[in-house]
């Protein structure tokens, strides 16, 4: 009786297609995941809109003023005394420092100015007033 010649087992193959899949999968997760995480933390509002208006990435102070006249720091109510006295610190310690302020549509309009000529005594001098883009954008 003649035996078979044992045939050569070829080392396994490695299927490249779903591994690359996989990195893609893990990469758009990771993206997606990290845009939402760097969202500035506030209070919700709604935000007037404006047709031209342009995105500003870096910002120290994210002041809320809601429509009941309120002010939050980030997501913290604060007063505004200490709101300037913060600013103010914060003015001397960085030349480059600056204040968005994101007021609520029905916000009063002399609370936003009273906070800007409050803070612009205290030597702040960069301001940017948030709003929501309009539909051409």
């Amino acid at each position: 009786m003649r035996r078979r010649p044992r045939k050569q087992s070829l080392p396994p193959q490695l299927m490249l297609s779903p591994m690359i899949d996989m990195i893609f999968l893990l990469l758009v997760f990771f993206i997606v995941s990290t845009i939402y995480m760097s969202e500035i933390k506030t209070i919700p509002i709604r935000l007037p809109v404006a047709q031209n208006s342009e995105t500003v990435s870096k910002s120290n102070f994210a002041v809320t003023v809601k429509k009941d006249g309120a002010l939050y720091l980030e997501d913290n109510k604060i007063e505004m005394k200490q709101l300037v006295a913060n600013a103010a610190a914060e003015s001397k310690r960085d030349a480059a420092f600056s204040v968005i302020i994101r007021a609520d549509g029905e916000a009063n309009y002399k609370t936003v100015i009273k906070l800007m000529d409050e803070l612009k005594g205290a030597g702040v001098t960069r301001f940017g007033l948030a709003t929501d883009l309009g539909d051409g954008k």
